[in-house]
């Protein structure tokens, strides 16, 4: 196996039957109720529209019979008027007390992001085949997902406005053309929050437990939408994070743009340890990778952050030691950190921790690695797990939505939108992009909320270290702290590309459900 071909992926392992034994196979669904095909000409994004198929999914050995319902939800205004279609998959499990039944809500992030990736990555009953050994050729396929959440809660994937199938109507007010009522933090988070009130209107789900499941920038909007729900009398059971990131301002990539605040650096140090460990590129190599990480978690909050802090009053031999001890932690050159002052980013470690071999690492998983586009560029042009995972769950997904469950014939499905720009003002708010209040604000309004975060060691996007750090912020009484929780995994971003920690992700979800639907433990 190449060695930018991660040890652990072996997801995904069936493939498919020929159409004529598709039915009799377990997890393929089994079309009971579908609509006449739509064309663009003739599909009407004024009204909601959906289709029913049935199913059947095996789940660790247990055998889930289910109902998909796919469809466009729209959204009016006050006066009646249409204002977006958003699209949506949600999966019902047949023959159970649907008031008691948990629901979670799903949506990837972006901002601009379909949830093709949590839908057919993670915890759908079907999910895309990805080869373990190397890149993954066409024809691509769906197969069982062993690791569904079906057996732990119904589940409903929204895509974000402007992605999917979903279309804005109408154009935002005062006629400065379409999206501005949607794309931004505040109004993204009102239309999931509208979204999420009409479903459980539409789908008799009111009084279900209900969860929030956001991945990346989704967890930022969990952050506004669990604040905004709470606002309306609708109370959560849970909210589920992965892959956090409730301000921007903790970015290194944003560093530069930021100058005098060093946190993000000391924030994203032990996930590059962790990955600089994953490539062997570290001076003296452990055996056991989070025995280090705790080691350089303390170093980092320490050491680090004193000699930081210091600026230009940190004398030489200092600054000379804590370089020594970063080469010692990250495998990068001593010259090039002491070159930083001692201030590595994401971008520039991706770049450099391969050496000579003009290869980088990926950012959102850096067990990945490629061949850069420009070997004399300062940062990788690219981020190679999008070039490993991105055609596969594309072809899949739309073959699936069309195939299995009979939507969207010849209507175009927007894996990401054309949201930007973006509004990330919000009144009252300065800086950069901040819903750490927000979080806050929900947790002190429920206190019997709980919220779990999931977090990938090789993630260079949303470090892991990064998460741990904004919740232990959170302004909130010290006494909510014990209504959160954390796992990690030997993954990245995307926690489900790797087949042991997806396994791991589904059973800690699934017990986070269990215990949080008994009296609210």
């Amino acid at each position: 196996m190449r060695k930018y071909i991660l040890l652990p992926l072996a997801i995904f392992l069936m493939s498919y039957l020929p159409a004529s034994a598709q039915r009799k196979e377990k997890g393929t669904p089994v079309i009971t109720n579908v609509a006449v095909a739509s064309t663009p000409d003739h599909f009407n994004y004024q009204r909601s529209q959906s289709v029913e198929t049935t199913g059947t999914v095996n789940v660790e050995g247990q055998t889930i019979g289910y109902t998909a319902k796919t469809g466009t939800l729209v959204l009016r205004n006050a006066v009646d008027t249409p204002m977006i279609a958003m699209s949506y998959t949600a999966y019902f499990k047949n023959g159970v007390d649907k008031s008691s039944r948990p629901i979670t809500f799903l949506y990837n992030g972006g901002p601009g992001s379909s949830t093709i990736w949590l839908h057919i990555g993670c915890f759908g009953p079907q999910k895309v085949f990805i080869n373990e050994a190397g890149r993954t050729q066409p024809p691509f396929k769906t197969v069982n997902n062993d690791y569904s959440l079906l057996d732990a809660s119904d589940l409903v994937f929204i895509d974000a406005p402007g992605t999917g199938f979903g279309e804005v109507i109408t154009k935002a007010r005062g006629g400065a053309g379409q999206g501005k009522d949607y794309f931004g933090i505040d109004q993204d988070g009102r239309a999931f929050t509208d979204f999420i009130e009409k479903f459980l209107t539409v789908n008799d789900r009111w009084n279900s437990p209900k969860y929030l499941f956001g991945e990346s920038y989704g967890t930022f909007r969990s952050a506004v939408v669990s604040r905004m729900l709470q606002g309306r009398g609708i109370s959560l059971n849970g909210v589920i994070l992965l892959s956090q990131l409730l301000t921007y301002s903790n970015m290194s990539e944003l560093a530069s743009s930021n100058v005098g605040s060093d946190l993000p650096y000391v924030l994203l140090l032990p996930s590059m340890t962790a990955t600089a460990w994953y490539h062997h590129k570290l001076p003296n190599q452990p055996a056991d990778m989070k025995s280090l990480l705790k080691e350089v978690e303390k170093f980092a909050l320490t050491d680090y952050t004193l000699a930081l802090a210091q600026g230009a009053q940190l004398d030489d031999a200092t600054f000379h030691a804590i370089a020594k001890k970063l080469h010692d932690y990250t495998g990068l050159d001593q010259a090039l950190i002491e070159k930083g002052n001692l201030r590595i980013s994401g971008p520039v470690f991706e770049k450099n921790l391969l050496g000579d071999s003009s290869q980088v690492t990926g950012r959102l998983d850096s067990r990945f690695a490629g061949d850069d586009f420009d070997p004399l560029s300062g940062t990788p042009g690219y981020d190679p797990m999008n070039s490993y995972i991105s055609p596969a769950f594309t072809a899949a997904f739309n073959g699936y939505m069309r195939d299995q469950l009979q939507f969207g014939k010849d209507l175009k499905y927007k894996t990401s939108g054309n949201v930007m720009p973006w509004d990330f003002k919000r009144a009252g708010y300065v800086g950069f992009p901040n819903v750490m209040n927000d979080l806050a604000q929900a947790m002190i309004y429920n206190p019997d909320m709980k919220v779990m975060l999931n977090s990938g060691y090789f993630d260079l996007g949303t470090p892991y270290f990064e998460g741990i750090y904004e919740m232990q912020h959170l302004p909130m009484p010290k006494a909510l702290q014990k209504n959160i929780e954390y796992k990690h995994y030997v993954s990245g971003h995307m926690v489900y590309l790797h087949q042991e920690s997806l396994k791991e992700l589904h059973d800690n979800v699934k017990d986070f459900i269990i215990r949080t639907l008994k009296t609210g433990k």
